[in-house]
């Protein structure tokens, strides 16, 4: 199986090279393809993508209308059976991408796959883990259900059935994706391997909370996307259910959150 990764970058020269070379290094392991799209950096991060070119299967430079059509343009250009993004902050840990292609290949009924991520900082340093679980639509529109991005690789048949990103959500575009796969009927599977590190820092969405009214409106229509209603006062205690339910059936996801704090809005030092 050969497997085609997209990153977008944008403004995060501190980061970006590190991306990069958690993507090419698994060459070694698995038949890559990978592109990398800048849609108008001016903090250096060209130059360190220009860098690697030479390792790098396509490279583009130009404007787009925001992160999902940077990646639908991504994956236009792809030709892989299996597909991820790895934000240019975000990176891959070794055989990540060979346990995804091997489980992908020894489970045909299962069209996307999900494995765990360590949440890092800037400097690489581990905060804490974050566990994906089996996708659940209604635990979903709830906030009760949790796939990290990074670590997930769908095949690329399952992309093309939902039309690929939504264009026009610039807060959670991976989540909405997910979510049409699970409505088109795709089927999940997780894999108990961490296979990503997912980066907090001071200007990222997750710890910065800057998209906070947009990740507010998106939760409201992806509940009725998936429910076929608007939330209720009562659906307030169905979330808080939920969530207890999450923490019961994993209970080291609980430890995690009670001993090493948060994840969305976490203050860093």
């Amino acid at each position: 199986m050969k497997v085609s990764i997209v990153t977008i970058s944008f403004n995060q020269a501190e980061f970006v090279e590190r991306t990069v070379l958690s993507v090419i290094e698994q060459r070694k392991e698995v038949d890559l393809e990978y592109i990398v799209i800048d849609a108008g950096s001016t903090d250096g991060s060209r130059d360190l993508i220009d860098k690697y070119r030479g390792q790098i299967d396509k490279v583009i430079f130009e404007a787009d209308e925001g992160p999902s059509d940077g990646l639908n343009k991504g994956f236009s250009y792809a030709t892989g059976d299996v597909f991820g993004f790895l934000n240019s902050d975000d990176i891959l840990y070794p055989g990540a991408l060979k346990q995804a292609v091997d489980y992908l290949s020894q489970h045909p009924d299962i069209d996307v796959v999900s494995g765990h991520a360590y949440i890092i900082d800037g400097n690489d340093l581990v905060l804490r883990r974050s566990f994906s679980q089996p996708m659940a639509l209604v635990r979903y529109a709830y906030g009760a259900c949790i796939i990290n991005q990074p670590s997930t690789f769908f095949r690329k048949a399952a992309f093309q059935k939902v039309s690929g990103f939504n264009k026009e959500n610039r807060s959670n575009w991976d989540g909405e994706l997910f979510v049409d796969m699970a409505l088109h009927g795709l089927r999940f599977g997780v894999v108990n391997k961490f296979w990503s590190g997912y980066r907090l820092h001071s200007v990222s969405i997750t710890a910065s909370k800057k998209l906070d009214q947009a990740i507010q409106n998106y939760s409201a229509r992806i509940f009725q996307k998936i429910m076929g209603r608007s939330r209720q006062s009562f659906d307030n205690w169905v979330g808080v259910f939920y969530k207890i339910l999450r923490f019961l059936e994993n209970p080291v996801a609980l430890w995690e959150r009670l001993m090493r704090g948060k994840i969305y809005g976490r203050t860093l030092n």
